[in-house]
């Protein structure tokens, strides 16, 4: 089964006939909210809104182990996650749409794996995943051909920076996010997909793009609230289309 994360300006799917709504409990507390169970073009879809319905939880708050494993235990298989995030790249101005294929985790003091607790027989469990490739191709190809059906530009590749939270970063942490390789830079990227791979699902970011970076374009001295919600809720728009056809595709 498919699951959507929802991010900043995607609290809801309007395309999702929705079937019920169900509370999972986790080993690891609470998720952000209720997933709810629907269908888009016939296809059976969960979906989750990582900030909460109402956007009330903060980036670094978002408790990404319950929301995973919330995820994970209803028998959702492959995740496409909705991260909203600011543009470092010139190619990547506000109004764009990225499909990351790496990222550079700058977080920190964020409940971030499942294997740091006891396991069956009360020893300590370690496992190192593979996160060579942290976004899974085939997924990544699924977003891209859902894109093109309905004629959305979905700027392939890119390199997601995963900052703190939940302020906004200087211009000085953006010139080093830009020198270490970062493209684009959001909060909420990990340790999301490194959860994903952990439970073994596999992952794929969309990101619209809601504003030049602190020190670029129009962002050069001071990023503008207002502006960047006008930008994101046209976006989301079209970020919908590209989700409706992404599931339409699912399993095809």
């Amino acid at each position: 089964m498919l699951g959507i994360i929802g991010g900043t300006g995607l609290a809801v799917l309007a395309d999702l006939q929705v079937g019920r709504r169900q509370i999972v409990r986790t080993p690891y507390g609470e998720p952000s909210g209720p997933l709810t169970f629907g269908e888009i073009a016939g296809k059976p879809v969960v979906f989750l809104p990582r900030h909460g319905n109402a956007h009330t939880i903060a980036p670094h708050m978002i408790n990404y182990r319950a929301n995973l494993w919330a995820l994970h235990a209803q028998g959702v298989e492959d995740i496409v996650a909705i991260a909203t995030v600011g543009g470092i790249a010139p190619k990547l101005g506000p109004g764009a749409i990225a499909l990351p294929n790496q990222l550079i985790d700058y977080t920190h003091s964020r409940k971030n794996t499942y294997f740091d607790g006891l396991s069956e027989n009360g020893f300590k469990q370690v496992k190192h995943i593979d996160f060579t490739e942290p976004y899974d191709a085939a997924l990544r190809e699924l977003c891209l051909k859902a894109a093109g059906l309905v004629g959305e530009n979905l700027i392939d590749g890119g390199v997601y920076s995963a900052a703190q939270g939940p302020r906004l970063e200087t211009a000085a942490e953006i010139n080093r996010f830009d020198r270490d390789g970062a493209t684009m830079v959001g909060m909420t990227g990990m340790p999301e997909a490194a959860l994903a791979r952990e439970l073994e699902m596999r992952y794929a970011a969309i990101c619209p793009v809601a504003n030049h970076a602190a020190g670029r374009g129009d962002s050069l001295h001071e990023i503008k609230y207002e502006e960047m919600g006008d930008i994101l809720h046209a976006t989301m728009g079209r970020v919908r289309a590209i989700i409706q056809q992404v599931v339409t595709l699912y399993g095809n």
